[in-house]
């Protein structure tokens, strides 16, 4: 198997971290929708809102690197359960802020140490210099995707019809 010199699908960069999310995400998943009753991509614009503070929903697209229409529904879901607010702003009714409630706080609060712990957990088949390293490296990676993706448009485009939802 090598990253380097792909041979099979399992030697994609994307498709072992993909298997890799898999395994790890299912214990969160299990307990942000049992315990907390949030899905994990409502869980992550939470944790957005409580790391930044009120913003945008386009901002919070920005951050969550989501389509603003995948962070609409969502949004509108967690108002609706009292978790987000969501103001119109004066003048302009397209434009909004939203901000986690005092009870989307309290969710936040309660399920955030679990969630460090299950990820703590993950992590404890790595020496403290690896996990150091696992970190540099996915900075490393994360830059260089972004950077990669804002130089390289691809000229295709999403044909749901074709290929399925």
């Amino acid at each position: 198997m090598s990253l380097t010199a792909p041979e099979t699908v399992e030697d994609l960069l994307n498709y072992r971290l993909a298997r890799l999310l898999s395994a790890t995400s299912t214990p969160g998943i299990r307990l942000l929708e049992g315990r907390f009753g949030v899905t994990r991509r409502q869980w992550g614009l939470m944790g957005l809102l409580a790391a930044h503070g009120p913003m945008s929903p386009s901002e919070l697209s920005r951050l969550s690197h989501l389509e603003p229409s995948k962070v609409s529904l969502p949004i509108t879901e967690l108002v609706s359960r009292g978790l987000v607010h969501r103001e119109t702003l004066v003048g302009d009714r397209r434009r909004a802020v939203v901000r986690l409630t005092e009870s989307g706080q309290h969710l936040y609060r309660s399920a955030f140490p679990l969630l460090a712990d299950l990820s703590r957990a993950m992590l404890g088949a790595l020496s403290p210099d690896e996990v150091d390293a696992l970190d540099g490296i996915m900075r490393k990676l994360g830059e260089s995707a972004g950077e990669w993706s804002s130089q390289q448009p691809l000229a295709e485009k999403v044909d749901r019809r074709r290929v399925g939802r």
